[in-house]
């Protein structure tokens, strides 16, 4: 069973979407007490990364994330889910993240290119994980204007390009995000969820 974390910022209705056309259980909380119960955690989110963790530290849901995934639990954070992993966010003033991955999130440098780096993208990957397997190199859909700068290469599973390397698909043990948003990429996205439900069903056996 995989629990979708609530907490007011996250694009509930796509993910869940995309989990029952998979035909895969599910349900959507902001108690700890029944996210607790899920085999495997999804953390969604979209907008400013400060108002997020603001939201998550208030809730206790910050506290409650980082023991589940000590605990062993998968998790996967999605778009704004994934940067909340990380160790901090330069996005309107410095604020600290979940600390569950090495990296701070950082703003796309000055150039030609439009930000927020909206659409399309070409994934390059950079390791073998379980979250890749049976996903091509194809074409993934993003829309953020922050992206993550890694303290470790060993975390990078995935990349893009665009003006800079852009961290797609990260993971380190339990714990694993996508910059992109998977349930709006097609077929290699639903892959990639697919895989890590499959993950969590590994996990629970």
């Amino acid at each position: 069973m995989i629990g979708i974390v609530d907490y007011g910022m996250g694009n509930l209705f796509s993910v869940s979407k995309a989990l029952e056309r998979m035909n895969v259980p599910y349900f959507i909380s902001s108690e700890q007490e029944t996210l607790a119960g899920a085999d495997g955690l999804l953390l969604p989110g979209v907008g400013s990364f400060h108002d997020a963790m603001n939201i998550l530290q208030e809730t206790r849901l910050a506290q409650f994330l980082k023991a589940q995934a000590v605990s062993g639990k998968p998790l996967l954070g999605i778009c704004l889910g994934m940067q909340l992993l990380f160790d901090s966010s330069e996005e309107n003033g410095k604020t600290a993240g979940l600390g569950l991955l090495k990296g701070n999130v950082v703003k796309f440098p000055d150039s030609n290119l439009k930000v927020p780096h909206m659409g399309w993208n070409k994934l390059r990957f950079q390791q073998a994980s379980p979250l890749l397997t049976n996903v091509p190199e194809e074409f993934v859909y993003f829309v953020h204007s922050y992206y993550v700068k890694l303290a470790s290469e060993d975390t990078l599973i995935a990349s893009s390009n665009y003006g800079v390397t852009v961290p797609a698909v990260v993971g380190e043990g339990n714990v694993f995000g996508t910059q992109f948003h998977p349930e709006k990429s097609s077929e290699v996205g639903i892959t990639i969820l697919q895989n890590f439900v499959q993950l969590v069903e590994g996990v629970r056996v």
